[in-house]
């Protein structure tokens, strides 16, 4: 009783899963196909934030490449659906996102972060050779000075 209870919602689970897979769409012709595929390609998805649409199993990865066809079977364009997915999410959805004031950081921040450790890396080694060079005393340099004057002589 209790094995055929396990089954039923291992079952019932994997045919959710089954139900949500969005990677079967169908087209018109192979160039609707590619041009979905492009779509999918250069939008990030906004869970997994290091995948595209295409490679993300992502639950709202799903609804976004249902989206994108939902609109391409409503006749919009690229830049429509671009367009709308960023004005609906951000810029973050874009794996470039346009050079503006608002993604300087996304565009400039790992050089200011590479930028900002070697400084730190300058400043640390500079100390460490000032903590490990000698520093003589008043006495000790006139003692120097006597030893290289006899020296000389």
């Amino acid at each position: 009783m209790i094995r055929t209870l396990l089954l039923m919602v291992t079952l019932a689970g994997s045919q959710a899963v089954f139900a949500a897979d969005p990677a079967i769409f169908k087209f018109d012709n192979p160039s609707q196909e590619a041009r979905f595929q492009q779509l999918a390609e250069e939008l990030r998805c906004l869970v997994c934030q290091n995948q595209s649409l295409a490679d993300s199993h992502a639950d709202l990865a799903g609804d976004l490449r249902r989206e994108i066809h939902q609109k391409m079977q409503q006749g919009a364009s690229n830049e429509e659906i671009v367009d709308f997915l960023v004005q609906r999410y951000g810029d973050f959805v874009l794996y470039r996102p346009p050079m503006r004031p608002t993604t300087y950081l996304l565009w400039f921040g790992p050089v200011l972060l590479l930028l900002l450790g070697f400084g730190v890396f300058i400043i640390v080694m500079r100390r460490r050779h000032q903590a490990l060079t000698p520093t003589l005393s008043e006495a000790e340099h006139r003692r120097m000075a006597k030893l290289l004057e006899e020296e000389d002589s």
